[in-house]
């Protein structure tokens, strides 16, 4: 299952710029240093983060421009449920 997602803020600053549009695709698993999109645990919005580290289903989320990233570092590492794809398409 494919979703198209349009980039927003300068989280993950120079890989992916504002305005950048993206194809996100559901996997069974992800892997450290995929570019994911995933609800952020607080309020569902959707963020794009990259990610660390994995343990089982429990994923580790960071942006590439750690000074404006909200990411693992405040609200923990996420389920894989939360999760929504993997980014296989930028254009």
């Amino acid at each position: 299952m494919f979703r198209r997602f349009i980039i927003e803020g300068m989280s993950m600053f120079p890989a992916f710029r504002p305005g950048d549009r993206v194809v996100a695709l559901r996997k069974a698993a992800y892997q450290a240093g995929d570019a994911v999109v995933v609800k952020d645990p607080r309020d569902g919005r959707m963020l794009l983060k990259r990610v660390r580290a994995h343990r089982e289903n429990s994923y580790f989320l960071v942006g590439d421009n750690h000074e404006q990233s909200t990411d693992s570092r405040m609200f923990g590492s996420v389920s894989k449920n939360a999760i929504l794809g993997k980014i296989v398409v930028r254009y």
